[in-house]
């Protein structure tokens, strides 16, 4: 399997997906979204795979959805964000742990693709963000939910429309992250999470990953689809036009009164 934005490689029982577009810090257009799902279904369909880790190359885990894909037509966009929700739902229904390893910045979508994965080993030097309201959009791929079960009301508000970055050890004090290791052990201590889980009994690891997704669904479900609709409600409108043509033109948004 030729893949040109994920490079894919296994140490013994763990696949190891690494988003290999450095240049534009792993940011997620298409190709690159159809290139991770095809390598997490090598993953799954492989008796040999007992865990999955997902990190990112370069300075960045992933800078979040590529802002181009937002500039396209409005049918484009649906099949972009509809295309990103496949994705992060089967990283969510595998019947494998998935590890995100996250390295430098997991923001937008990169956050929610961390957020879609059964533990968050991060880098002491990662940071973390729900950055969409400085384009003048909301989170498309779950963030608001998840961030509500994990930090609470209060913080899910600050994160979401605040929009700032924040530091691993605090996503740590959050409950978001599962652990926060030195930079350069970072590969190594995902994979050694991975080596403990792979000595599980890949049934009882299964069965507890559905437990815990289905329980999350039946929670979070009817928010997920509010977050969905309120998407395209927002990146319909003139101040997310506003917002992604001033983040491509590299100015400061002139939002409407």
């Amino acid at each position: 399997m030729e893949l040109k934005y994920v490079t894919y490689e296994k140490r013994d029982s763990v696949a190891l997906v690494t988003l290999n577009r450095p240049e534009k810090l792993n940011a997620l257009n298409r190709e690159l979204l159809q290139d991770l799902l095809r390598a997490l279904e090598l993953a799954e369909r492989d008796p040999s795979v007992r865990v999955v880790v997902i990190t990112g190359s370069g300075r960045a885990f992933c800078a979040g959805a590529d802002v181009a894909e937002f500039a396209k037509s409005a049918h484009e966009v649906k099949n972009f964000i509809e295309l990103g929700r496949r994705v992060l739902e089967y990283v969510e229904s595998m019947s494998k742990p998935v590890i995100a390893a996250v390295n430098g910045y997991a923001l937008g979508g990169g956050f929610e693709l961390a957020l879609s994965c059964d533990f968050i080993v991060a880098s002491s030097n990662s940071f973390f963000g729900a950055t969409e309201i400085n384009l003048g959009i909301v989170p498309g791929w779950g963030a608001t939910q998840k961030l509500l079960a994990s930090a609470g009301l209060a913080k899910a508000r600050e994160i979401v429309m605040l929009g700032e970055m924040f530091s691993a050890d605090e996503a740590l004090k959050l409950g978001i992250v599962s652990r926060v290791v030195p930079a350069e052990k970072l590969i190594e201590e995902a994979l050694a999470l991975g080596g403990k889980l792979s000595q599980k009994s890949p049934v009882a690891l299964s069965i507890a990953k559905s437990v815990f997704s289905g329980a999350s669904r039946s929670i979070l479900g009817p928010g997920f689809e509010i977050e969905k609709s309120m998407f395209f409600v927002a990146i319909s409108s003139e101040d997310a036009r506003e917002g992604i043509s001033a983040f491509l033109e590299r100015r400061k948004p002139r939002w409407q009164l």
